[in-house]
């Protein structure tokens, strides 16, 4: 190996292009990581959402979207509640044991909920992802049995839900209306989304 100030020139050369490459290479490849991470509105999009329900009133029904979908908040009134106990032997899951859509354990009770009085639920069909329609109003109506005692019906193929979105037995609908992660951040704010205290 010579040690000519010809070769050391050349030495010095190329550990100073093969430093410049390591750099480059480093510098070309962070926009390319960094492109792998997901963008803010799609972070946004699977964020926990925040619902004001200090102005729903009993009866009455909110929507709010969550990762694209939407979810219902239903404020039921002491009616509304009686009615649950009414539907239990007509429903095909009462308990809400199924585990196509996992209820939490906090909703895993009469009411599906967390407080009796709201009802939170992804208003999206079981069956085939149709969004079903109110039906609050107990009593006769067209495409319901005569001893109808309120909640919802999916237009698409018939299946009906109670108030706690149970649905009932012999749909089409293989499971209740999915309860999603959330939890009261006072009486009128709940967090969707999230069902955990940091």
């Amino acid at each position: 190996m010579s040690n000519s100030p010809e070769d050391a020139s050349k030495r010095t050369w190329l550990i100073a292009s093969g430093c410049a490459g390591v750099v480059g290479g480093a510098l070309t490849a962070v926009p390319f990581v960094s492109s792998f991470q997901p963008s803010e509105r799609a972070k946004a999009a699977g964020a926990a959402v925040e619902a004001d329900i200090s102005q729903l009133k009993p009866g009455e029904k909110m929507t709010v979207e969550w990762r694209g979908k939407p979810v219902w908040i239903v404020r039921r009134t002491p009616e509304q509640l009686a009615s649950l106990k009414k539907t239990d032997p007509q429903v095909a899951d009462p308990k809400s044991e199924r585990t196509a859509f996992p209820t939490p354990d906090y909703a895993k009770n009469e009411y599906r909920s967390i407080k009796p009085e709201y009802f939170v639920a992804v208003g999206i069909c079981s069956h085939l992802g149709c969004s079903p329609t109110d039906k609050f109003q107990s009593g006769p109506q067209p495409s319901l049995p005569d001893d109808w005692q309120g909640g919802f019906l999916c237009p698409c193929h018939g299946s009906t839900f109670d108030l706690a979105g149970r649905v009932f037995k012999n749909k089409p609908a293989p499971d209740n209306l999915e309860v999603p992660p959330y939890m009261f951040l006072s009486d009128t704010r709940l967090l969707i989304g999230e069902d955990k205290k940091a």
